[in-house]
């Protein structure tokens, strides 16, 4: 069974001066083709959620119901996946990884949506949902109700633990999200330390010449 990855681009970014915040650079790549890349290595179908011209082999589509946030969005990403699920993800995230993302899709498998609890709270923004989300999604649009937390609320929810998260890196990396210009700086020092620790994790992963 395959997935639909969805990226929010459709935000306004007020912490941020109203900055397209996919278009950040963080090391060599913006926060898009980053994230293209890393799903391109999970799914085929890739979608961006919100109004931006398209990257090569990328479908983009404007939001069904304009002016409703994260969960307009994900509505039109339900509506538009040529697929049952829909792996939904946030435009200013750059250190999700495969692994990780491929997880959540498989965490998802047997409930409404899949999502991390960690002590800060639920992180519906890297998340697995499924189409039988939809009703509950169109009532709360419907009535002005636009917080995705709520949806939570009404849907059955898998939640991912602190610890199985650890399994696939630090939290503080594939969680991390740019909400304000600091957050941008500390992107960028968190970016210098992975690009300085890939070669040693490459050695670590190359067998040896006894091993080979």
């Amino acid at each position: 069974m395959t997935c639909t990855a969805a990226i929010l681009t459709g935000g306004r970014a007020r912490r941020f001066g109203g900055r397209d915040k996919s278009a950040l650079d963080v090391g060599a790549q913006s926060i898009l083709d980053r994230q293209l890349a890393v799903l391109r290595a999970v799914t085929p179908h890739v979608l961006i959620i919100g109004d931006r011209p398209a990257p090569a082999g990328t479908r983009v589509v404007a939001d069904r119901r304009p002016a409703c946030g994260p969960l307009g969005g994900l509505y039109t990403a339900l509506l538009e996946a040529r697929t049952d699920q829909v792996l939904l993800l946030a435009c200013d995230m750059p250190f999700v990884t495969a692994p990780f993302l491929r997880f959540l899709i498989d965490a998802g498998r047997d409930a409404d949506a899949a999502v991390v609890r960690t002590e800060d709270g639920r992180h519906p923004l890297c998340a697995s949902y499924r189409r039988t989300c939809t009703d509950a999604i169109v009532r709360r649009l419907d009535s002005g109700r636009l917080a995705m937390s709520g949806l939570l609320e009404e849907v059955r929810v898998r939640e991912v633990t602190p610890q199985e998260v650890a399994r696939y890196g630090r939290e503080e990396m594939l969680l991390f999200n740019i909400n304000t210009p600091d957050d941008y700086a500390r992107a960028g020092t968190l970016a210098g330390r992975e690009a300085r620790s890939a070669p040693h994790d490459e050695a670590r992963e190359r067998p040896s010449r006894t091993e080979a």
